[in-house]
């Protein structure tokens, strides 16, 4: 017979220890914390500086510098934001290396394991980052561009450069929209390969090669067809005619296609890219 405690129980009920309970408010997690720890992670490296910071310089300084080289009668035919494409060609590719390392640079140091074993809640966690990354990067843009296009009506607002309306500011939106698109089909390559020099080569592939491919698909005349649609609907069209660049830079009247065409392209590819990402980061370990 098991000898009982004066207080009534037994010895082995006694010594079990009691359950603890944290003086700390212990809140369920939802998607507010991910957001708080993503933004956390963005505004602590280094790397976030050096690229928007590359991506405003560009940006801002080249298209200061048309302004400064330009005169009014330049500016009839196009809008006031449309000297930021020049820097904005260069830059896009400062918002799709921050895309990419947004993921890829945790899964190099191995602060990926710490992150999923905090928030086992995998899509909760890529959810917050895209929505960091692309708050982050479409702000970025928009000051870049508004920066330039306020110092063109400054400087060349005068009757010779012709009247300008206020959609050509939402033009220039949605060419920033185009640009954060570009960093979140970045993010998700990113998410798929788990390597930061692979995804910034696709990334650059993605954006540098089809102009190319497309002109020497030209030449072919089986294959003409196909280089024709390939050089009107690639990245440095899109901003073209997105900025006000007249025929998106081509030498004709249908040398691109209307600036939603574009749009309805980019969001089609990064929604895929996206879809896949939470597919395979769902799936696989890390």
């Amino acid at each position: 017979m098991t000898p009982m405690t004066p207080t009534g129980t037994t010895p082995a009920a006694a010594e079990q220890p009691k359950g603890y309970t944290s003086p700390l408010p212990t809140p369920r997690p939802h998607l507010g914390h991910a957001l708080a720890s993503e933004w956390t992670k963005m505004v602590s490296v280094r790397s976030t500086l050096f690229t928007l910071g590359s991506l405003l310089l560009t940006v801002i300084g080249f298209g200061l510098l048309f302004i400064s080289q330009s005169t009014d009668r330049e500016f009839v035919g196009i809008s006031f934001t449309t000297p930021a494409l020049f820097g904005l060609l260069v830059g896009q590719i400062a918002v799709m290396v921050l895309g990419v390392l947004t993921i890829t640079s945790e899964h190099a140091t191995g602060l990926v394991r710490t992150t999923f074993t905090a928030a086992p809640d995998r899509y909760r966690v890529l959810t917050a980052k895209y929505l960091v990354f692309s708050l982050t990067a479409f702000l970025t843009t928009a000051l870049a561009v508004f920066v330039v296009g306020v110092s063109a009506a400054i400087v060349h607002d005068g009757s010779g450069s012709g009247s300008h309306a206020a959609g050509e500011w939402l033009g220039a939106l949605a060419g920033c929209l185009y640009v954060t698109l570009l960093g979140v089909l970045a993010l998700a390559v990113g998410a798929l390969v788990r390597h930061s020099a692979g995804a910034i080569a696709v990334m650059l592939g993605l954006v540098t090669l089809p102009p190319v491919i497309g002109a020497m698909l030209s030449v072919w005349e089986a294959a003409a067809p196909i280089g024709q649609a390939v050089l009107r609907h690639n990245a440095p069209v899109a901003l073209m005619e997105l900025f006000g660049m007249p025929n998106g830079g081509g030498g004709g009247a249908s040398a691109a296609p209307t600036g939603t065409s574009h749009m309805v392209l980019i969001l089609l590819i990064a929604g895929c890219a996206v879809a896949a990402s939470y597919v395979t980061v769902g799936r696989r370990d890390v």
